[in-house]
């Protein structure tokens, strides 16, 4: 379902959050380094290189992003590991756990956040950041046309539903005695000069139309494409600079202190 070259076509644009997520942890000498839904492991890495010490692990669902991840890594470092985020176990609690836009895939995810928060060693950190764009055009298009005929029958299976909290959420939901809470919004204006004369096809065949190319066949997915295309570029209308391609991402960092008991009232989820 994944590719991971076209997933790094907009390599940059797509790391950026990542690393002003990253930067708000304060973690020092971690352990034990966790990367839920890893993709291609590129960011994976950069774990590994800011903390030396630590042994780091990612961990994705997606078979090629695994191959793709483990191909690149020097000295089984970083280890990568196919697993389901929703499965995955970790070895001894973790003293960070990062999720970088992965979470929207993931249906009532809080239930999972309060599992990964408890998981903490004391001192530990969760970090995640998830899109918050999901009402911007190229999203709107893929729903207007899986309610349409002839789209309607062929992605009834096409799993096309996200979800992504507000920052108020997150923290309403993780905010309690002993964890302090980090909460933010950012909104990009990508320009996009990749992708010829419609960049922005170029990053949702990247991420947001894998579930569309899942359940359909070539023929489909190309009669897809020209449709979608022809929408989503009148829709962003291409400048001679390239494509502005505005992109909301919502943030959350937790830090459970070093002090705090597992015994305590209030810490079990």
């Amino acid at each position: 379902m994944w590719d991971a070259q076209q997933y790094l076509r907009f390599g940059d644009e797509r790391a950026r959050p990542f690393f002003e997520l990253i930067a708000r942890i304060g973690a020092t000498g971690p352990g034990y380094v966790a990367d839920l839904g890893c993709g291609p492991g590129n960011l994976t890495s950069v774990l590994a290189t800011r903390w030396p010490g630590a042994e780091v692990v990612g961990v994705d669902n997606s078979p090629e992003m695994i191959a793709a991840a483990a191909s690149a890594s020097e000295g089984g470092r970083p280890r990568f590991v196919l697993a389901d985020i929703r499965d995955w176990q970790p070895e001894r609690p973790p003293d960070v756990l990062v999720c970088n836009a992965v979470l929207q895939w993931v249906p009532d995810h809080h239930d999972l956040l309060l599992r990964w928060a408890d998981l903490l060693a004391p001192g530990g950190w969760l970090a995640f950041q998830v899109p918050g764009n999901l009402d911007q055009p190229y999203h709107a298009i893929i729903r207007e046309m899986g309610e349409a005929e002839p789209w309607r029958a062929l992605l009834a299976r096409a799993e096309l539903n996200r979800q992504a909290g507000e920052p108020q959420e997150y923290t309403e939901l993780l905010a309690r005695p002993g964890y302090d809470m980090d909460a933010w919004e950012t909104s990009y204006v990508h320009i996009l000069a990749a992708g010829g004369e419609n960049p922005v096809l170029e990053w949702a065949e990247g991420t947001t139309l894998r579930p569309v190319f899942a359940v359909l066949d070539e023929e489909q997915a190309a009669a897809f494409l020209r449709e979608y295309g022809e929408r989503v570029r009148q829709a962003y209308n291409p400048r001679t600079f390239g494509t502005m391609f505005p992109f909301r991402r919502v943030f959350t960092v937790l830090h459970r202190r070093a002090d705090l008991s597992r015994s305590e009232p209030g810490n079990s989820y």
